[in-house]
Parts: C-alpha cells; structure tokens; sequence
C-alpha cells in the first residue's frame, strides 16, 4: 500500500507583493466525480463523466473499479493544467468481480463507498491504504452491511484493511446507523442502494448529521439516475432515507468545478484587496463550497455571479466571524487561515467531526497558527482565534491536502512561512503551486 515519506521538501509559500487580480479555472469536483464514477459503475447501461478531476483520490477511485472488472476509458489529457483538460470517461459497467485488492490511499469516498459495491461483487475484495486510513471511522458502515446481509473480515477492528466477502448481491433492507462522525456512511448506503435485493432504508440515530449538502448531493445525483429516493426533505421521516430497487441508468454526467477547493483563491482575493473570477461556478448547486460566497462576504469581501463566473473580491479589510460550520466543515481550515489575518476574533462551531478527517484538523490548525505566532484555542466543537501577529516558519501539513491550502493562505500575507510537503494537495487540486503562482502573477490558473 502507499506509505507517506517521513520527511518532505518545504515549499516557500509566496507573499503577495500587492492586490491580486486573475481568473482562475478549478478543476472538478472530487465529490462528484466519485460519486458519479460509483453509479456509473452500477449503471445497467455505459455512460460518460465529463470533465472529471484527476486527481490522487479520484485516481483511486477509478482503479478500484477498474480491479472489480468495471471499464473506464478515459481520454486524452488536454494542456489546461487545471485538473480536468476537458477530458471524458466512459464508464462500461460489467459483473463486479474479485478476488481483487483496492488501495483506499486516505480517500474517505473510496474506504466508504466501494465496500457497499463490492458486496455485490462475487469473490473476496480485500481494502487496505495508507497508515491513516487505518484510523479513520468505518465501523458503523461495516456493521451496517453486516446487518444487511454482507459477509466482512476486519478481525474485529472496526476499521482497516479488511476483506469484503463478495456474494454477487446483498439482500438490503432496514439499517440503522450513527452517522455522526461523516455523512459519508450514510451516502455509501444510499449509492448501492438501488443493486440491493430489497433496495435499503438507512436510518439515522446518532445527533446532529454534519455536511448534509454532501447526502443532498448523493441523492439528487441518485435521482438524475433513475433511482426512487425519499428524503425528509420530501416530507418522509426525519433522518431517515429510503432507495427502492432499481436498475440505474447510464447518464452523461458533466461534473462541476469543485467550489471548496476555490476556496485559497477567494481568500487571496480577500487578503490582497484584490479580484479573482472563477468560471462556470454554477447558479444552483449542492456542493458545500457555494457557502463561501455568503461566508467571505461577511468576513469583507463581495461577490457578484456573472456570465463570466463567480466574481468575488475584497475590501482591504479581513473581519473576524462568529459562524456554524456544521454543514461545511471542509471550508474551516481555509477560513481559520483567514480569520488568523482579521481584524477580530472569530469563533469557529460545529466541527467536531473534523478530529476524524485527513488529520485531527482542529488540533493540526491549533498547532500550526499557534507556530507562526497565534492565538488560537480548541473548543469541544471547534476553534477560537484571536489575531496576532504573525511570523514566518514551517507550516506542517500532516498529509492533509486542506492544511497545505490554509498554511498557503496565511503565506500571502506573512513573509517566511514555508510548507511541509505541498504535494499533498494533489489528493484534490492537481498542480497547485502552478495554479498559485499564476495567480499571483496575474495570469490566472
């Protein structure tokens, strides 16, 4: 499996020598792009993703339904450098097969939602990744399929490498399960819900759910299809969801940018005073990342959505927030970098989940910004940050593609900072530090 080297190159993060203006074009997004690779795959007929991110998670992604015997073509790679050439794979569903062995590398989408796959397959799949993954929460999925009727090796651990005894089906049925600690465990049912014998209903009995848009955007992309799904937002039972059996039709599917990974750039925009343009980001969406517009414009910024894209720019001024993440979690480490620049405190709530991620991502941001000269304190669901002034130094990344961006962020600003193994960013933004110093430039990305 993939090990992380013990030491990295440190990469000197740019300061900005003035207010940045470019237009930057932002790969696809990785959660749409692996959600749609898995339908596809269970589709009864081929189909297209189209513009889909390439990138270390997405890559994984693919190959490990290419090991259970699923075709993807893929085509060739145009000169963009922003992720997704403009390329497109067609997906040829075919009889899901083992034995095989998948590499999750530290992708949650793939440890989650391939083992509900590979019950349908015939043969043993055996899961296994990098060290963390091995962290990482995956019980309540395990046991979830168990009560569903899939046989699974994990020697009692709970988590990985295990083996996924492949039977060719999976009865389905009424589950319940605490997806407190990821939504993914609820999206990783729902996906293969429609190949089990009796569909599934997935019910939730933990608290708050966090990163809802994320099971909003598994179910529209479940119904786009041809899956039946009822939510509670359709007036159904609250925290519960239910597919019914069906095949699944083979769709062309054109993935959108992925707007959380737009988020560097926006806050380049905002620290500098400047304006950055992202193209195509769309007027209706699930993804998560479309809260950056109301969240940075309340940290000073402005926004305007155009035929050209979104526009978003700054004011010369970084207010502090007060503001509950508990539906985008996956924005906090770049608004934490910036709220580390503001004017005022800001108070960070509702991400508790996120000690589960890549990295315990509240105790890696307390670290790193409290390394640089900051103040910033740990609360049970998240982070208080005082601003200070900051100093150059090594920002380390714990593997997590999230803090490299953030420790970016702050080196706009503060001269000196430099960032331990940058290349981690490839798990979602390929070629970043091209992409951020064209930027910078003026270029655009």
């Amino acid at each position: 499996m993939t090990e992380t080297p013990a030491l990295h190159a440190l990469w000197p993060a740019p300061l900005a020598d003035g207010t940045v203006h470019a237009t930057v074009t932002v790969p696809g997004s990785k959660s749409v792009t692996n959600r749609a690779l898995v339908l596809a795959a269970l589709a009864a007929e081929p189909g297209w993703v189209r513009r889909p991110l390439r990138s270390r998670d997405s890559q994984l992604m693919a190959d490990a339904l290419r090991a259970l015997g699923v075709g993807i073509e893929e085509t060739a790679s145009s000169s963009s450098g922003d992720g997704s050439g403009g390329e497109a794979w067609r997906i040829i569903p075919a009889g899901l097969h083992g034995p095989a062995t998948v590499d999750v590398g530290n992708a949650g989408t793939v440890m989650r939602f391939l083992p509900p796959v590979a019950t349908l397959a015939s043969g043993d799949i055996r899961f296994d990744g990098d060290p963390r993954s091995y962290e990482r929460p995956l019980g309540q999925v395990i046991s979830a399929l168990r009560t569903l009727g899939a046989r699974i090796d994990d020697d009692g651990r709970g988590a990985l490498p295990l083996t996924v005894q492949g039977g060719g089906a999976l009865e389905g049925g009424v589950v319940e399960i605490d997806a407190s600690n990821s939504s993914q465990f609820v999206s990783a049912l729902l996906l293969s819900g429609p190949r089990f014998n009796q569909g599934v209903e997935v019910r939730h009995t933990g608290t708050a759910l966090p990163s809802m848009p994320h099971i909003r955007m598994t179910v529209e992309m479940l119904r786009a299809a041809g899956a039946q799904v009822d939510t509670p937002e359709a007036g159904g039972e609250p925290n519960v969801w239910r597919v019914a059996p069906s095949a699944l039709l083979g769709r062309d599917m054109v993935v959108e940018p992925d707007l959380s990974n737009a988020q560097p750039f926006l806050a380049a925009a905002l620290i500098t005073g400047g304006t950055v343009t992202v193209p195509d980001w769309p007027r209706r969406t699930t993804q998560p990342g479309d809260e950056l517009r109301r969240i940075f414009t309340e940290m000073g910024g402005s926004c305007e959505l155009t035929d050209a894209g979104l526009v978003f720019s700054g004011s010369g001024k970084i207010h502090g927030i007060d503001v509950d993440l508990s539906e985008v979690g996956e924005l906090t480490p770049g608004i934490a970098a910036v709220a580390a620049l503001a004017d005022s405190p800001s108070t960070l709530r509702g991400v508790a989940h996120l000690r589960l991620h890549e990295t315990d991502r509240l105790a890696a941001l307390t670290a790193e910004i409290n390394g640089l000269g900051g103040e910033v304190t740990e609360t049970a669901d998240g982070l208080h940050i005082r601003p200070r002034p900051l100093h150059g130094g090594v920002f380390r990344t714990y593997d997590d593609h999230r803090m490299a961006t953030a420790g970016a962020v702050i080196g706009l600003a503060v001269e000196g900072v430099q960032i331990e193994n940058v290349a981690t960013t490839a798990k979602t933004l390929p070629d970043f530090p091209k992409m951020w110093a064209r930027m910078l430039s003026g270029a655009g990305a």
